[in-house]
């Protein structure tokens, strides 16, 4: 299996995503790793290049680059380089930590998209504080603002499918974004699209789901148009950041009392830690795409680096993307009959 990485994305590129992609490659033996970027500062942090290919760019995209401009001007750039590499089929998936907007315009101009699929959507897994399968995820994160309901409907299909083939979850529940659970509820958006969820009998649909519940474990694939999804992500992600630093420096400055008291509970405030550290669950994942396409955080450590490697190895290993392309057409093929009056078509 083999992943091309852009080693120079992200805020502490190349050092962090090298050594997360080290501890990937000690650890599965099964994986090798191809780094995009400056020769010389990833080969300075090698020690041992079992398994790990370094191809020398001399350009990269950054933070505030615009993505298509950056994409189209860029081409010995880190990321464009191992993009095409994908769309060679040199390696199975692409992995970044940097601009997200570039990514996702390499994925789906150099990449491609599948075949039927009209608006690939961004996956992110998050974790619920209650429940079964500690952690839900959310499509679109951020791909698209503007969706129709057809486009949420098959982030339901695609969703569902990430989380049986990737998370091993049997029936995933499927829940609509809304600001209210009545099925009346929402905009034409949502109440068009809610109409579609709630036609499909192979989808597990709850309904509408609000986002205060979202973390308690409400349904497994939250389906947003990635407008909402984007405002819900970032809101979540900034308020468990927020609890936890206010927490902190409430033991912090509570005196000697509320330090022996943290003491105590110290096994429970890791356990706490743990059950919301986003990290463990791997990147966002554009799907809809003919390869994995990942994308973590801008700050990622090696750690959240390593995590998104084993993430994407569980989708190549899976064969996620190929076997939803065929699962996909088989749909589309169903559909096109079914309109033809049930007439067998070529």
């Amino acid at each position: 299996m083999k992943i091309a990485i852009d080693a120079m994305g992200g805020d502490n590129a190349p050092e962090s995503v090298v050594k997360g992609a080290l501890k990937a490659r000690d650890e599965f033996k099964d994986l090798e790793l191809i780094l995009y970027g400056d020769e010389q500062q990833i080969r300075a942090l090698i020690a041992n290049d079992e398994r790990i290919k370094v191809v020398n760019t001399t350009e990269v995209i950054g933070m505030n680059d615009e993505p298509v401009k950056a994409i189209r001007k860029k081409k010995d750039s880190s990321l464009v380089v191992a993009a095409n590499a994908v769309k060679a089929k040199e390696a199975d998936a692409l992995f970044s930590c940097g601009n997200t907007g570039a990514l996702l315009t390499a994925g789906l101009l150099l990449v491609g998209r599948i075949k039927g699929i009209s608006r690939p959507g961004l996956l992110s897994t998050l974790p619920v504080v209650s429940g079964q399968t500690g952690a839900f995820n959310l499509l679109d994160s951020g791909a698209n603002a503007d969706s129709k309901p057809e486009h949420l409907y098959q982030y339901a299909l695609l969703g569902k499918y990430y989380a049986q083939n990737v998370r091993g979850l049997k029936e995933p529940r499927i829940g609509l974004l809304n600001n209210g659970t009545e099925p009346h509820k929402g905009s034409k958006l949502t109440q068009e699209a809610y109409q579609l969820l709630a036609a499909d009998e192979s989808l597990n649909f709850v309904g509408n789901v609000e986002a205060k519940d979202l973390m308690q474990g409400v349904c497994d694939v939250v389906v947003a148009d990635g407008f909402t999804g984007n405002a819900v992500l970032k809101a979540i992600e900034g308020t468990a950041l927020a609890v936890m630093s206010l927490l902190k420096d409430t033991i912090k400055n509570s005196g000697t009392k509320g330090k022996l008291g943290a003491l105590l509970l110290k096994d429970d405030l890791k356990s706490i830690k743990g059950r919301m550290d986003q990290a463990q669950y791997g990147g966002a994942v554009l799907l809809g795409v003919k390869a994995p396409v990942v994308k973590a955080h801008g700050s990622s450590d090696a750690r959240t680096v390593y995590y998104t490697l084993k993430q994407i190895r569980t989708m190549i290993h899976e064969e996620m993307v190929p076997n939803f392309t065929t699962y996909w057409q088989a749909q589309q093929a169903l559909a096109k009959e079914v309109s033809n009056g049930g007439k067998a078509t070529e």
